[in-house]
């Protein structure tokens, strides 16, 4: 028999679909509790799907409710089927649902396709027969309705789950079939089956699925057919198909380019703004793909300027950002600020000798990164892209559109074809800079900015000319103008720094003036350009800035008073880049007696558990590190905080854990941010800490314990950064639990961690080096972990899946280990002796490269023929140094002094072999 609801148990489902359109809370929280117990049975199911379909008598929204409702519940769904009526209700749901591809409205019709595609989703291929007979079926319908009801659920499974097409029907694979009819409704006369058809082909495409390949040819006749369709949406695809099609198969549009050119250069220029957004990222994909920078060159002359007429402001644009007040004093709206990230602190950034690769934070040492706070290694942003933010959200709003899809099409394009873009450009840029319509004037400043990476060299005669026409523009009167000449200045900054001595006073010190002027300004947009440009110029600077400090910090610290909260992130973001960028300049006599008031005030005023104290408290750690020493005067009360910060967030995640279902989950960032000052003052203030560990309330030992396993993998990253910077600092303090400490932090250190694990493991793996280092004499209570550590270290040093970051620590902490440790890790000597040699023979020379080096020199000391079939890398690595200390160096002759005596006139023949710059350099160095 089949199912058949109760009219009693219906009526019980109406209610609650009913009463989710209630405005009282306490109905709403009612009927959530109970939804959420019926979630998972099918006779509840078996009842949303009856309503969605068959009660045409109640409300639209109360049956699109019950099938989202009823799609929610089938993906949330696990397990199988587990009985007769439970089966019955299931085989109900799928035969009900199909009946929605007819229903007269529309959004029924859509919401069934919804649940169709959940339903699809959660079947093998092929598995749910009966649906994709009812669809296929369906488009070639004579029910208009059932045409597109079949349509919209095909676009949702080719959108959502398109694997579940791809199965064999009678030896053909259904896309085989599919493809090219979906390439014939593309000219149906409905617009919405045509798009439907051009979204379905454009799914797959993207996927790369092979039947559109195949068809490829008369897809892209479909796509020029439809150039001029009257529907936005459908120019709006096309374009979007071509440039799917251009970075999957260039090789189908080159014939073609010329006419793609036109059209898309068109289109970029359509009324319908989303269509000539499709047509700019179009010119982006275009730009991006190196190996079309030859199909690319010709149309230069044509696309440059649609870009930079991308760039101006819209009408719409300027009636919303268009404000030329002073507007200091006008509270921000929540809307404004958006939440932020804290990035939380990962030692995974190691500089390189090679100019070629990419650029480092400045030795081995633990760096803040740009990680995304919620920890999924997807979300790191490459610090490369850290000056393109102002293309992703220049004006507050978070929408991409056409101006900033321009913009960074120009910056690639520039970075692609330098100097023959500029000259292409130079008179339309004339023409804007100096135009005396402020949006023409504004697109002209920001193409400035655009370009000022790929185009550097070209523009270097025009800079001094036009970074004195920028600094003039600071006083423009338009806050829109001055707000992107900000910025530009920061786009060329390095060069204002680094122009000659006798020119700074023409370029640098006019540039950090200029941008202080902004920091104050009365306008938030200007105080935002100029404060983030002016931290930009701060990082280029270094301590250059050390002599202006004074000035800097009073500007700076003046600019508290005038901030909203804002812009307040901002400006804390500037002062830890200048204590950064500084160092132990800032902890000269009266620097902090400027600084340090206004945040003390902040300080004081702000709740634990405002959101507010956590940029305050990063700021204060980057102080903390500069200033060392002088900072002392602040500690005491800061340290407890951060104590009181920890245990009180450890304490909710205790409540929480008895009872997630009715407590909030804590928010870890106020836990992570104070785990990552105690860094910054055990970095800064050394051995001056510990009375306060030894003596503080809570124990900040205890405390870190908890850390160091706690569930939440960006506490245990924070947690283990603290314990390494512990291990240099405070070692006394900290030996006696490093027993108890290290069987968590080695099960930290695993090959492949999962994403949200990648940093915590890095950071484990560089503390366990800290640790060992001091053992270095007495490594009696490090003998029992060093098998453990080395059974972890060695497999992720040879893991070529390894980051490249991680595979460095792993290296380090194996050298260190070595140094400590090198009867323990020498048998293991030819397992990893090439991966070691190999992981760090590009960093740059530092006190963490030497300790590690010095350790594998011993391992080579304490098993020579262990490094035998890697003895050419070693050479190389030795070679790759450029200042070894004094000791690396004399260990370094030792060992290749012995080869050489021990192979005797075998040596010849062995380094015969060796690349003449690695001959050369051993003989010049070493004599050998």
């Amino acid at each position: 028999m089949s199912w058949q609801p109760s009219e009693q148990g219906l009526q019980e489902v109406l209610g609650m679909l009913r009463d989710t359109s209630s405005t009282d809370s306490e109905v709403q929280r009612n009927v959530a509790q109970r939804l959420d117990q019926l979630r998972d049975v099918p006779d509840f199911l078996a009842y949303l799907a009856h309503v969605l379909i068959h009660c045409t008598g109640e409300q639209d929204s109360h049956r699109a409710v019950a099938g989202l409702l009823l799609k929610n519940a089938l993906n949330s769904r696990s397990g199988p089927v587990n009985n007769d009526n439970d089966a019955r209700a299931m085989a109900y749901v799928k035969a009900t649902v199909l009946n929605g591809l007819a229903d007269p409205d529309q959004i029924v019709r859509q919401t069934a396709g919804t649940v169709i595609t959940s339903l699809i989703s959660n079947e093998e291929p092929g598995g749910w027969p009966e649906a994709l007979d009812a669809l296929t079926k369906g488009m070639s319908s004579g029910d208009a309705n059932i045409i597109e009801g079949a349509f919209n659920s095909l676009q949702k499974i080719c959108e959502d789950a398109p694997h579940k097409l791809d199965f064999q029907i009678q030896g053909k694979n259904l896309l085989d079939h599919l493809v090219p009819q979906f390439i014939e409704y593309t000219a149906h006369g409905a617009p919405k089956i045509r798009l439907y058809a051009l979204q379905i082909l454009q799914s797959l495409l993207a996927i790369r699925v092979p039947s559109v390949t195949a068809n490829i040819d008369t897809y892209i006749q479909a796509l020029f057919a439809k150039a001029a369709d009257e529907s936005p949406d459908i120019r709006k695809c096309v374009c979007a198909s071509l440039g799917l099609i251009l970075g999957t198969r260039p090789d189908k549009l080159v014939p073609e380019m010329s006419n793609v050119v036109d059209y898309i250069a068109f289109c970029t220029q359509d009324e319908d703004d989303t269509v000539a957004l499709e047509a700019c990222e179009f010119w982006l994909t275009f730009a991006e793909d190196s190996t079309l920078k030859d199909q690319l060159r010709p149309y230069l002359p044509k696309i440059a300027p649609l870009l930079l007429k991308g760039m101006v402001y819209s009408d719409w644009d300027i009636a919303i950002l268009d404000i030329d007040d002073v507007d200091e004093n006008v509270a921000d709206k929540e809307t404004d600020i958006k939440p932020r990230n804290y990035s939380s602190k990962v030692h995974s950034t190691h500089e390189s000798n090679d100019p070629s690769s990419s650029k480092g934070a400045g030795g081995l040492s633990r760096e803040a990164q740009d990680k995304a706070f919620d920890a999924n290694e997807d979300d790191v942003e490459d610090d490369d892209e850290d000056d393109e933010d102002y293309f992703d959200d220049e004006d507050g709003s978070g929408e991409w559109n056409i101006r900033k899809c321009s913009a960074a099409a120009l910056d690639v394009i520039a970075v692609s074809f330098g100097n023959d873009l500029l000259e292409i450009l130079l008179p339309h840029l004339r023409d804007r800079i100096f135009s005396q319509e402020w949006t023409q004037r504004e697109s002209g400043i920001l193409a400035l900015g655009a370009i000022a990476e790929g185009c550097i060299d070209g523009l270097e005669p025009h800079l001094p000319q036009l970074v004195h026409f920028l600094l003039k523009t600071l006083q423009d009167k338009k806050a829109l103008v001055r707000s992107i000449t900000c910025w530009t200045l920061g786009r060329y900054a390095s060069w204002c720094v680094h122009v000659n001595q006798a020119d700074k006073t023409q370029y640098f010190i006019p540039t950090m003036e200029g941008l202080l002027q902004m920091v104050l300004d009365g306008n938030k947009r200007v105080q935002e350009a100029g404060c983030s440009a002016f931290a930009t110029l701060e990082e280029e600077a270094g301590t250059e800035m050390a002599p202006f400090l004074e000035p800097i910090l009073r500007n700076l610290t003046f600019a508290f008073s005038k901030y909203q909260q804002k812009n307040l992130l901002i400006l804390y973001d500037a002062i830890g880049t200048l204590a950064d960028s500084v160092g132990q300049a800032l902890g000269q006599p009266g620097y902090l007696d400027i600084l340090m008031p206004p945040l003390i005030e902040r300080w004081q005023r702000l709740g634990d558990q405002d959101p507010d104290l956590v940029p305050l408290l990063e700021c204060l750690s980057s102080i903390s590190i500069a200033a060392g020493g002088s900072f002392s005067t602040y500690t005491g009360p800061v340290y407890q905080r951060c104590l009181n910060i920890i245990h009180a967030t450890l304490s909710q995640y205790q409540v929480y854990e008895q009872n997630p279902d009715e407590v909030e989950e804590p928010d870890r960032t106020f836990i992570v941010v104070a785990l990552d000052l105690l860094s910054g003052l055990v970095q800064g203030l050394g051995d001056q800490m510990h009375p306060l560990i030894r003596d503080g309330q809570p124990p900040l030992l205890h405390l870190l314990a908890l850390c160091l396993t706690h569930f939440e993998p960006p506490v245990r990253q924070s947690a283990h950064a603290l314990l390494g910077d512990m291990s240099m600092t405070c070692f006394p303090l900290l030996k006696p639990v490093v027993p108890q400490f290290l069987p968590s932090v080695i099960e930290q250190i695993v090959v492949e961690p999962p994403a949200d694990c990648i940093s915590v493991c890095n950071n484990a793996a560089w503390a366990v080096g800290e640790i060992a280092l001091q053992y270095n004499g007495d490594s009696s209570a490090l003998e029992p972990f060093v098998p453990s550590l080395i059974s972890r270290l060695v497999p992720i040093l040879l893991n070529t899946k390894s980051p490249k970051s991680l595979t460095e620590n792993a290296a380090v902490t194996i050298g260190r280990l070595g140094l400590v440790c090198p009867a323990l890790v020498a048998p293991d000597l030819p397992t990893f002796a090439q991966a070691w040699c190999t992981a760090l023979w590009e960093i740059k020379d530092n006190d963490e490269k030497d300790s590690a080096f010095r350790g594998f020199c011993m391992l080579i000391s304490a098993n020579p023929e262990g490094i035998q079939n890697s003895f050419i890398f070693f050479c190389n690595a030795v070679c790759k140094w450029q200042h070894p200390s004094g000791q690396l160096d004399q260990m370094f002759r030792t060992i290749l002094q012995g080869f050489k005596s021990g192979l005797g006139a075998n040596w010849e023949a062995q380094t015969n072999t060796f690349p003449p710059v690695i001959r050369q350099r051993l003989a010049e160095r070493y004599g050998v």
